[in-house]
């Protein structure tokens, strides 16, 4: 029989006789037996279990303070959210500017961490009473602190009944809970002294960094430590010590047309004063007569390249040092041709007085004033870099004759530019020469032609009447850096001016935009060591175990204990040249700062403003063209080191260029 017709017809009554109905029924113990122990071990009890999350809570708080940190930064957007969509109320100028200033300040100090409508309404309350505000707002948000974390640790658990267990189970009594510490780290916010700066804290100066994930808000001050030594270091008194039986220190940098004869002027120069040795002359000599190019033999004193030589033009800033009766002179000699401005802005950042030499020989002259020459803009360049004084320097007179006529020709289209450019009278001379024949350079002209009508000083007593600048000894360390290189020890080495303040051997200093720290490892000025260098001084500094990916050329080196504002947004007060087409919102320009070649852009138009008087002539105006003067916003694509003017002339001026043309210049007045 089939297996199909068994099953068709088994008598399911007789197969299942004697067993119960079991459907719905638990399973007795005896057919599933299971020990007291292992029940414990393995089968769920709810009140044992409402015993152990407890314990588990209180074992793994950092869950609990996780959950905690999410919340906050929910509370955080929100803040954030409200900022960017609360709209400032409207007020008049005076209103708006301490509004703005107050803002300002107390976002340096708390960050983003409180919202813009709060700053605002908080500002108007107490009448822009800064130490009011601050007070204000910072005790709001350190009691919101430390009262978030005790409420989120009082976590009621239910009591838990004891658990149930059979007769036969060990008796091993319940852990009770741990209790759950109410103490917690101090939070909040930790400022300095309360007195309030009178000029509107920026973005970098004081704002509250973290440091390896900490959440502890600090100020600058406490991040970076430096030594007693430097911190209570007397500048003054340390300048007086070391530098009063020397001799000062100027520098000069040299400017003008192409072809004007810098060059050859500075080269013949230092030959006579005894800087360059006869044999290396004459080593010149011959090596520039083989090349066709006899008369640049003085030129190549200073025009060391061979690219230099070759096409007979000064592409770099070449540097030499020369000693009169009372001054130490370093010479710069900028290059003319339009396409190294560059590399002559950068050397005028360096100096303190300027030499203009314009070629006196027929239409020369005429080529390098007209618009778009290289004496015109090379003396706009330097005026708008502090430069006060200048010496303008008639070379070649020898080749129309030692002309009285050519001379006063261009005396008076020199002295009539000048003075609208910024220079006073009384500041600027002018002396003529032949940088060639060496003609009234170290002695009295001795060419009866010239000695007919001119009987005023040689080029070296103009030199040497050229007044010292005041240094700025007294001020934070503030060091522009122009050059970095791979010095003979270990690390590299930095080269450039010495702003403001003193430096001194391992002295810690902030470097860039990045505010990496290091240490000043070894000085040198004129490749003789030094202990210490100030304000006015060119240098070269040893900095070890420095990110060298964190040094740019044009990056601030400045003091740890007041470091320089980092931005990307800032406000300044222009004076546009000449432009071809009119400057709108969005126009991009090369922004040059000292050493620092960086992409910008006008992102706004704030105002046109009056020459003279400062006055506001029209808000928010559509553009600007030529010879005008206004107020305008500039941001950059990277963090910038940069001061404002009114703080720190020296590091407060910026020059605007487009397609190798400057076309404007200025002075920073604000920094978001």
């Amino acid at each position: 029989m089939s297996r199909h017709r068994i099953v068709r017809t088994m008598d399911y009554n007789d197969e299942y006789d004697g067993y119960d109905d079991i459907y719905g029924h638990s399973v007795e113990d005896d057919h599933l037996s299971i020990s007291p122990t292992d029940a414990q071990q393995w089968l769920y009890d709810r009140a044992r279990g409402q015993q152990s999350i407890s314990a588990f809570i209180s074992k793994n708080k950092d869950i609990q303070e996780e959950e905690d940190d999410e919340d906050e930064e929910a509370a955080f957007e929100k803040a954030r959210r409200d900022s960017e969509s609360f709209q400032m109320p409207q007020l008049d100028e005076i209103e708006q500017a301490k509004l703005s200033s107050c803002v300002d300040e107390v976002r340096s100090v708390v960050g983003d961490a409180v919202s813009e409508r709060r700053i605002v309404e908080t500002s108007m309350k107490f009448d822009y009473d800064m130490q009011k505000i601050l007070d204000e707002i910072l005790n709001e948000e350190t009691a919101k602190k430390s009262s978030a974390k005790p409420a989120a640790s009082r976590i009621k658990v239910p009591a838990a009944p004891a658990p149930v267990l059979p007769k036969s189970t060990s008796k091993t009594a319940p852990t009770p809970p741990s209790k759950i510490s109410l103490k917690e780290p101090r939070r909040g916010f930790e400022i300095p002294s309360p007195k309030v700066p009178s000029s509107p804290s920026v973005s970098g100066r004081n704002t509250p960094v973290d440091i390896g994930g900490d959440d502890i808000s600090r100020s600058s001050a406490t991040l970076f430590k430096v030594s007693k030594e430097q911190a209570l270091r007397n500048a003054r008194q340390l300048y007086e010590k070391e530098r009063a039986d020397q001799k000062s220190h100027i520098h000069m940098i040299v400017i003008g047309h192409v072809d004007a004869g810098k060059s050859t002027l500075m080269g013949h120069l230092l030959y006579d004063t005894g800087n360059v040795s006869q044999r290396v002359m004459h080593k010149h000599e011959q090596e520039s007569k083989k090349m066709g190019k006899q008369s640049f033999m003085y030129a190549w004193v200073l025009d060391e390249t061979g690219e230099e030589r070759a096409r007979g033009i000064t592409m770099d800033v070449g540097q030499s040092r020369i000693e009169t009766k009372t001054k130490i002179v370093t010479l710069l000699d900028a290059p003319g041709h339009k396409d190294f401005i560059p590399n002559m802005i950068s050397g005028a950042t360096q100096a303190d007085v300027a030499l203009l030499v314009v070629d006196a020989t027929r239409g020369e002259f005429e080529s390098g004033f007209e618009l778009g020459g290289q004496t015109r803009e090379h003396a706009i360049l330097v005026r708008s870099l502090g430069v006060n004084q200048l010496g303008v320097i008639i070379n070649k007179l020898d080749t129309v004759g030692w002309s009285q006529e050519r001379f006063t020709e261009i005396v008076t289209k020199l002295k009539s530019f000048l003075k609208q450019a910024g220079f006073k009278d009384s500041d600027v001379s002018f002396t003529p020469c032949s940088g060639l024949t060496g003609e009234n350079l170290t002695k009295k002209a001795q060419e009866s032609a010239l000695t007919s009508w001119y009987s005023g000083p040689h080029l070296l007593d103009v030199i040497e009447k050229f007044k010292i600048p005041e240094r700025a000894i007294d001020r934070p360390l503030r060091m522009s850096v122009s050059d970095i290189y791979k010095g003979t020890g270990s690390g590299f080495c930095i080269s450039g001016r010495v702003e403001t303040g003193v430096l001194c051997l391992n002295d810690k200093v902030l470097v860039g935009a990045s505010r990496e720290q290091a240490q000043v490892k070894s000085l040198a000025m004129n490749d003789f060591p030094q202990t210490s260098v100030f304000a006015g001084d060119q240098v070269s500094v040893t900095l070890p175990a420095l990110d060298i990916n964190n040094v740019t050329v044009g990056c601030i080196i400045c003091d740890p204990q007041t470091p320089i504002p980092v931005t990307t947004r800032f406000q300044a007060r222009i004076i546009v040249f000449n432009v071809k087409v009119p400057i709108t919102m969005g126009f991009p320009v090369l922004l040059h700062h000292q050493s620092l070649i960086e992409p910008a852009v006008v992102s706004k138009l704030t105002a046109s403003i009056h020459k003279s008087t400062g006055e506001v002539v029209k808000k928010k105006p559509r553009c600007l063209g030529n010879n005008s003067c206004a107020l305008v916003e500039l941001e950059t694509s990277r963090p910038i080191c940069i001061e404002r003017y009114a703080d720190f002339k020296e590091l407060g001026r910026v020059m605007l260029r487009v397609a190798g043309v400057t076309i404007a210049a200025g002075m920073v007045t604000k920094i978001r």
